[in-house]
């Protein structure tokens, strides 16, 4: 029968409890060493620094992780120059090497973003002023979407042939003529949209075709997305959909005003920044959304070309309708105005109604 050895430990000794006896190893401090050199001052003082740093300061990151590589450095100096202390060093090493890791990004993320020279008016004249970040603009503009050209005399887009589905442009240069059934409606210059109320009104709607003939007047250059990638995209980015909302409507309601007042030179259309009034909004939109029907046009289209004020020739038109297929403009802004005479005008409009009778 085999035995097995017996391990015994032996337990350190308790300390003596009688008062006043200190034991060799006790952690007491008998006497104060000597205040240490200057470089573990320095990196103690640029931690403070680093910590104190307010939070409203553009740079406060950038400047905490500098702050913080200045003292562990001090501090790897300290310990290898002075003390000979190999854990105090690879410590501080370690915590050099993590904050320097962390300043370099921060670095990284702040380089000056490069945009093509191609798109920076585009930027400069509309997202800049939105405050869209150079790289969330780099983002919207590198990833799913072109630069294409058209010549002279190329469509852009035929009537009743192409679709609106496929893409949102932006003219980057030259100029664009848009016409239906031949007659001429508005241009399309620089820095604007150029199917921007196809691109609104068939937001629920897919399959629809382009009511208007959009034709290039000089030698143009867009930039092109692909509608359902860029959709997707906005979808996941709240700000940037809520920019490109802003931005279609505007672009929307500089065409409808042009096309309200075809008289307007280039020049005049180029620097118009005023807003119409609501009741010009509302008149051109309702002549916009006629001219996007498919069938009873041509009146509404004769009275326009006659001069004939938008409003009252569409008010006194009954047969025009919007389009079965195109959505119209929906914009709340107008029925709010116009919610609190609807009485007396529904009023008038049936006493009217009833003396036509």
């Amino acid at each position: 029968m085999s035995s097995t050895p017996l391990l015994f430990t032996t337990l350190a000794p308790l300390p003596s409890a009688s008062p006043g006896v200190l034991e060799p190893n006790a952690t007491s401090c008998q006497e104060w060493e000597q205040a240490h050199h200057l470089l573990f001052h320095l990196g103690n003082v640029s931690l403070l620094l680093g910590l104190i740093i307010p939070t409203t300061m553009s740079l406060h990151m950038i400047l905490l992780r500098l702050l913080l590589v200045t003292g562990c450095g001090l501090f790897i100096a300290w310990a290898t120059l002075y003390r000979c202390n190999l854990d105090v060093m690879v410590w501080n090493v370690v915590f050099l090497v993590v904050n320097f890791m962390h300043l370099f990004f921060l670095l990284y993320k702040r380089r000056p973003i490069k945009i093509d020279r191609e798109l920076r008016s585009v930027y400069k004249r509309m997202f800049e002023p939105l405050h869209v970040k150079e790289a969330l603009f780099q983002r919207l503009t590198g990833q799913f979407c072109t630069i294409q050209t058209l010549k002279k005399g190329q469509a852009y887009a035929a009537e009743d042939k192409t679709s609106v589905d496929e893409r949102l442009s932006i003219l980057l240069k030259g100029k664009m003529k848009v016409s239906y059934r031949g007659h001429f409606l508005h241009n399309i210059y620089t820095n604007s949209f150029i199917d921007s109320p196809e691109f609104r009104s068939t937001e629920m709607h897919r399959g629809e075709k382009f009511q208007v003939t959009i034709m290039a007047e000089e030698n143009c250059k867009f930039l092109c997305w692909s509608r359902e990638r860029l959709t997707y995209f906005l979808e996941s980015d709240t700000f940037l959909n809520e920019v490109f909302r802003y931005l279609i409507g505007k672009d929307i309601t500089n065409k409808l005003y042009s096309l309200n007042d075809p008289t307007l030179s280039d020049k005049a259309v180029k620097k118009m920044d005023r807003q119409p009034s609501l009741c010009s909004q509302l008149s051109m939109m309702q002549m916009r959304n006629s001219l996007a029907s498919t069938s009873d046009t041509d009146d509404v289209l004769n009275q326009i070309l006659r001069g004939g004020s938008a409003g009252s020739s569409l008010q006194k038109s009954p047969g025009t309708k919007t389009s079965a297929k195109m959505k119209p403009i929906a914009e709340g802004l107008e029925d709010d105005v116009f919610e609190e005479s609807t009485p007396a005008k529904s009023g008038h409009m049936g006493s009217t109604s009833s003396e036509e009778v």
